[in-house]
């Protein structure tokens, strides 16, 4: 079956009040931050459907029937659940500096209690619109010229780390940075910072993470193109409109940019200093990844025939699409069984879809 979706919009405060709403033909600005909107089975936001006069979420529906909904290579790899989590997500103000454990390390953490879910997460955002995020680390001689060439001297403890090319230990020393001295040093930082950092500055006046934009790369994300974020890649996104899709996990770990606590010690045991973010192209429409929960599909002015036998949720972003008998227009989405057979999709718009990266 190819069924309409209704999605949940989370309103975190670092969310835009124009992005989602004028792609969806709302008026602007919306009366509150939207950060993102939710597509798929994840109980902390299930996308909604109607099935013979129910409303039903997506996550009822799966376990209703797994092998229908999801079929069965997809239950045989990844158990009765949808593992992937398609999103919106609209970047108003700068997200929190983040990096998210293996699924080994995962898997021994939950056992443990130190993280929500035994999943990986790693994610891929696309450009809707020019997109800002940093991730990974710069060379640690290059970021210890740019940290060095701001003249702070409270700051040369962490430029001979990176020297060393001990990269992690420079950022523990930012991390456990004093309390009574971190409102000093982020003014200092800021006085002699760049146009980010200074941005950064603002929001945090009292994080020495704001020295982030030195010690990281930036990438700057025309739209169409696609970043891949895997495990223990520290990572922020700044700005910008895109689709993001990822495992449907929770594990997060924070270093900085956030009132939210920072576990020290377990940031740095998952940061991996010389990983990096992976460019991805396209190929025959879709995104793949180094990872099995998920890839990303996108077509524009699309005449295509998905196959049958995965579980796939269909996003327009511009225009009008048919995807069957289901007519999508910009913000307007459906979820495909993996038991609908195959699904001719033709119109003159943008289409996104996710799927399990099985094939």
């Amino acid at each position: 079956m190819i069924d309409r979706l209704s999605n949940q919009i989370k309103d975190y405060a670092w969310g835009s009040t124009s992005a989602i709403a004028t792609l969806m033909g709302r008026p602007v600005p919306s009366p509150g931050p939207e950060a993102e909107m939710w597509l798929g089975a994840h109980p902390s936001g299930p996308s909604m459907l109607k099935r013979r006069g129910a409303s039903l979420s997506l996550q009822q529906v799966v376990a209703a029937d797994p092998e229908a909904e999801l079929g069965a290579a997809t239950v045989e790899r990844f158990g009765p659940r949808l593992p992937y989590l398609m999103k919106l997500i609209a970047v108003g103000a700068p997200l929190s500096l983040q990096v998210h454990p293996s699924a080994e390390r995962a898997r021994g953490g939950h056992e443990q209690g130190t993280y929500v879910d035994p999943f990986a997460k790693p994610e891929l955002v696309c450009a809707l619109t020019p997109f800002t995020a940093l991730a990974g680390f710069r060379h640690p001689r290059e970021a210890a010229e740019l940290v060095g060439a701001l003249g702070v001297a409270a700051l040369e403890p962490v430029v001979a780390r990176l020297k060393a090319g001990e990269t992690l230990r420079a950022l523990r020393l930012l991390l456990e940075w004093p309390h009574e001295e971190r409102a000093g040093l982020v003014e200092a930082i800021a006085a002699r910072g760049d146009a980010m950092v200074g941005l950064l500055a603002r929001l945090y006046p009292r994080d020495p993470a704001v020295l982030a934009p030195l010690l990281m790369r930036r990438h700057e994300l025309r739209p169409g193109e696609a970043l891949f974020l895997g495990a223990g890649v520290l990572h922020a996104y700044i700005e910008g409109f895109g689709v993001e899709i990822m495992s449907a996990s929770d594990n997060v770990l924070r270093a900085g940019l956030t009132p939210k606590p920072i576990d020290v010690e377990e940031l740095l045991a998952v940061t991996e200093p010389t990983t990096q973010p992976l460019g991805v192209e396209p190929s025959h429409h879709l995104y793949r990844v180094p990872t099995p929960e998920f890839a990303l599909g996108r077509a524009v002015n699309p005449r295509l025939r998905l196959d049958g036998g995965l579980p796939r949720i269909l996003l327009c972003t511009e225009g009008e699409v048919l995807a069957g008998r289901q007519r999508l227009a910009a913000g307007e989405s459906a979820f495909v069984s993996a038991s609908a057979g195959d699904v001719e999709v033709h119109g003159r718009g943008t289409i996104f879809w996710a799927q399990p990266n099985l094939v």
